[in-house]
Parts: C-alpha cells; structure tokens; sequence
C-alpha cells in the first residue's frame, strides 16, 4: 500500500527509499511499517535496478524507530509476532531483497530504525550518528529477528552492552563494533552513500544478487522454537510496558515494578 512518508526515487539503476518524516525523527508508525516492506519487495521484483538506497528525510535522523505516541492506541504491536507483518515485516523484506541495500545513516539511528539499518547490506556512518537500542527503558522485547542480525553484526558482548546497559553508540562507536561499513564525515553522508550505489552498480547484477544470497544462506537458519517467538510480543501485556510508555510521553523517567 503506498504511503507519503515511505517516498520512492529512481536515477539510473539505484532506487533510493526515504522515510520522509523528519518532524518526528523519521520514525515510523504501523501504516508506515506496511510500507516499507511493500516497497522492498516491489522492488526486489525490478530486475532492472543494481542498489537500493535507504535513508532518512533530512539529517537529523536515519530513523528513531517506531512512533512511540501510537503505541497507547494500537496496543503495539498489534499483530501476532509468529506472523509477518509491521518491524518484522519490513525487516525481513529488506534482507530478503535481491538487490544490494545499501543505508545512509545521518543523526538518530535507534530501536525500530536500527534493526532497519541491520537489515542492510552496507551501513555507511556520519560521524554524528547515535545508534541504540531502547528496549529497556520501554519494557520492550526486542523480537528475535533483529536480536539475531545484531548478534551476527557486533557479536553477544556489545549485543548485551546495547540491549541491557543500554549503551547508545556514537559513529566512531559504531564503526569500531562493527555496525558500520565505514564512517564518513557528516556533509558527505549522502553523496557517499549514493557514490558507493553507483560503484555496486558498476558490478555484475547477476554476480552481485547470488553473493548476496549465498552469504545469507551460509548463515544457516534461526532455529527459535515456535513458543519462544509467541512469548516475544508477551511484553504489551506487562504493567512495566504501559507505564513506561505513558512516561515516555510525559517526558519522565519510568519506575518498573518487574510485572
């Protein structure tokens, strides 16, 4: 389904997708979500394009995630977390694309919108950028498809530094982990990033989408028991999710009473 904030270029072979809300940080609400992973996969079915750009409106912000102030309303996340669908949808998209992904991460780069930069092939940095996760500052479970790319990415040690202490990573942070491919100065954010498309684009499409393939099939897969991924989304239902939430829009810090 399309969607106004989920904006769609095209110059030459590389198709650049913008999440163009930057009066909210570029986060993303549950329409939102739907529409990243329709555009993924619409365009993975192009056989014309050699790259895909992501990024976020502006630089202030790649994305801070999802749209916290909807969460009251939807009882987030709305759906079954066994099934496809909102993050997890969009997320697996992106690694299922046949083409190339390459994100230019510029400002905030948290939550929701760090597993998106996950999901990507090659993560170029502005200096500035900030890259956590909060989950649990939110009571908020992280679902077992973005904990496996961060663990794959920056390995068990800074996995729990990000998820349990908490630790938000500046860029030299985050290339010095391993988020990052490389680290750029923040004016050459985006004219590195689409440079670097148009060098991918320079390779052998057919070479390019089986190494891509190849590498994730070596991987192997994520072998979660099917009652592990249902008791994932089990957070929306604690006391420590709702009051946090409501602290979190109240500009507050929340008390957690572990139930």
């Amino acid at each position: 389904m399309p969607h106004d904030k989920i904006r769609i270029t095209r110059e030459g072979r590389v198709a650049t997708v913008t999440i163009d809300r930057a009066d909210k940080r570029n986060c993303l609400d549950e329409p939102m979500w739907d529409a990243m992973e329709e555009a993924f996969r619409d365009l993975s079915e192009d056989l014309s394009l050699g790259c895909i750009l992501l990024r976020g409106a502006g630089d202030a912000a790649f994305c801070a995630g999802a749209d916290i102030g909807g969460f009251e309303a939807t009882g987030h996340p709305p759906r079954d977390p066994r099934l496809t669908g909102g993050f997890e949808g969009a997320v697996a998209a992106i690694r299922a694309c046949r083409h190339p992904v390459v994100a230019a991460i510029s400002g905030w780069c948290m939550g929701g919108g760090a597993g998106l930069a996950l999901a990507c092939d090659f993560r170029l940095g502005a200096e500035g950028m900030k890259f956590g996760i909060p989950a649990r500052k939110l009571g908020i479970w992280y679902p077992y498809v973005a904990l496996d790319m961060l663990r794959e990415v920056v390995g068990y040690p800074v996995a729990c530094e990000i998820l349990i202490e908490g630790r938000v990573l500046d860029g030299a942070e985050a290339l010095s982990r391993g988020v990052l491919t490389r680290l750029v100065p923040d004016p050459e954010i985006f004219s590195e990033a689409e440079a670097l498309a148009q060098r991918i684009c320079e390779g052998a499409p057919l070479s390019n989408r089986f190494h891509k393939q190849a590498l994730r099939e070596l991987r192997g897969p994520m072998p979660i028991a099917e009652d592990r991924l249902a008791a994932a989304g089990g957070y929306t239902r604690t006391e420590d999710f709702r009051n946090a939430v409501r602290a979190f829009l109240e500009k507050r810090k929340p008390v957690f009473a572990g139930k």
